[in-house]
């Protein structure tokens, strides 16, 4: 059981920190948009920023639920 509570442990940690480097690229893209003045590139930033938001939902809400399918 150990064993389970440590692998979830990990898995949620490294699905938080892909969704925070997705949202940080999202950031610099954005960023890069306004200074550009280039809609693609806002757009394309707002949307990495929004889906690396939900993947850190993902890995702080959903994951930690894993555990209760283990014991």
């Amino acid at each position: 059981m150990a064993f389970f509570t440590s692998a979830i442990g990990i898995l949620k940690t490294l699905v938080v920190a892909l969704g925070a480097g997705l949202a940080v690229w999202g950031v610099i893209n954005l960023l890069e948009g306004y200074g550009n003045d280039n809609p693609g590139a806002k757009s394309q930033g707002i949307k990495q920023l929004m889906a690396g938001g939900g993947v850190v939902l993902i890995g702080t809400q959903l994951i930690p639920l894993l555990s209760g399918l283990f014991s």
